[in-house]
């Protein structure tokens, strides 16, 4: 047979000891290289949120999922309010939202630093026409809008004590309370709301007294519910009876911490839970802080309570023991010679001012929605889950390596076959 027979004639001209053993090598350098520079792919943004002055702009794409099958627009609503989106062609590929700050059941967050917004966007799939199925879960995706604060600095001299009441009441709501998750360490907040079942969660109670006299926090109270509304069903005590972290009791290992930072911070650990039956997998858990002044000394009312298994009795964060013991009865009325907030007088307009103060001591604040094993997670459909790129990433290089070999073999199979060929012509 000729020589030209070969399939690769190509190979015949660099046909040598050296460069024949060397040729599987060039391809597989080359085909690593291309393998190195393989990215995977990124993920579009289904979910864009606008926020302006005094509302806020919501964009959905209505591939959500990116699956290339379009939801429709009347399931699609905006906030626990239920707001429907302005009107949508057959057509469109975008529905839009458009929703004051306030509307359409919005939470707002007062921070040291700004004004937080939160609301959720919900995907709630209808069955079509008689059909009783669905095909698609339902999702919830949170929306914040965050607006810094600005504050005013006066070098005015002090007013005398002759001022107007209405000054005063304006003084004493300069308490702002705060209540928000933490990361292991308790240095930062926390900038994920997402746990799994096993894990723990740590709140951290604030009150910034600026100008105030010393003060010291309380949590008398914090109950875990489906939504931001801390009277619906179904709901969870997590501290109940005046500061008693009543979870402890059962098989978590919830507790106060102790010592305090400071004696106008409260922090506390909760073993994540989710509500049985109940397909949103997310709680929000709502706390009633409330201050008294600094030199209080513990008792039943100003207490913080944790439970402790190896011992089976309750043990305080500061104070007595004795102070907890109505932990155990649910009784923990007002003892004498308390003075948690300041006493109500008999005087009429003496008696607006201890209630005013009071409404200024005390503040129901919320957290969440937290994240609890959901089945489609905070990275759906807003942005790519990175354990998913990872693996995926990793898949492809794995068969890139495979491709690799296998070519390599076939190369050095058909440079033996022309060997042979050529040796036997």
């Amino acid at each position: 047979m000729a020589r030209g027979v070969c399939l690769w004639p190509f190979l015949r001209r660099v046909r040598t000891p050296a460069s024949s053993s060397f040729l599987p090598f060039l391809f597989l350098w080359l085909l690593m290289l291309t393998g190195v520079s393989w990215q995977a792919p990124h993920a579009p943004r289904f979910v864009q949120v606008q926020c302006l002055e005094s509302h806020m702009v919501v964009s959905v794409e209505r591939d959500l999922f990116g699956t290339g099958k379009l939801v429709k627009a009347t399931d699609l609503s905006l906030g626990l309010g239920g707001c429907k989106p302005a009107a949508v062609q057959e057509d469109a590929q975008v529905v839009t939202f458009e929703a004051g700050l306030h509307e359409c059941g919005s939470e707002v967050q007062v921070t040291p630093d700004g004004l937080i917004y939160r609301t959720s966007l919900f995907y709630r799939p209808h069955p079509i026409g008689s059909f009783t199925i669905l095909r698609t879960n339902r999702a919830e995706v949170p929306i914040e809008c965050y607006y810094p604060r600005w504050g005013n600095v006066s070098s005015r001299a002090v007013q005398p004590t002759w001022v107007p009441f209405r000054s005063t009441v304006a003084s004493e709501k300069k308490l702002d309370f705060s209540l928000h998750l933490m990361n292991d360490d308790w240095t930062a907040e926390s900038t994920s709301a997402e746990f799994q079942l096993g894990d723990v969660a740590h709140l951290q109670a604030e009150v910034h007294t600026g100008g105030h006299v010393a003060l010291k926090l309380f949590v008398d109270s914090c109950v875990a519910t489906l939504s931001p509304d801390k009277n619906s069903e179904p709901r969870y005590s997590i501290i109940d009876y005046r500061g008693c972290l009543v979870d402890g009791l059962s098989e978590s290992s919830s507790a106060f911490r102790a010592p305090r930072p400071k004696p106008d911070i409260l922090q506390f650990t909760m073993d994540v839970f989710h509500f049985v039956q109940d397909s949103r997998k997310l709680i929000y858990i709502t706390c009633h802080l409330r201050v008294t002044v600094a030199d209080q000394a513990p008792d039943q009312i100003n207490k913080a309570c944790s439970f402790n298994k190896s011992t089976n009795s309750w043990f305080p964060v500061e104070g007595s023991p004795e102070i907890c013991k109505c932990c155990n009865t649910k009784n923990c009325e007002n003892p004498k010679g308390s003075r948690g907030l300041l006493p109500i007088s008999a005087k009429p307009w003496k008696r607006m001012a201890s209630l005013h103060q009071q409404q200024a001591r005390e503040a129901d604040l919320t957290v969440g929605p937290v994240f609890l094993a959901m089945n489609i997670s905070r990275h759906t459909p807003r942005e790519p889950n990175p354990d998913f790129v990872e693996k995926y990433a990793a898949l492809g290089l794995g068969l890139s390596l495979i491709a690799v070999s296998v070519f390599t073999l076939v190369i050095m199979a058909l440079v033996l076959l022309c060997r042979k060929h050529n040796s036997a012509s």
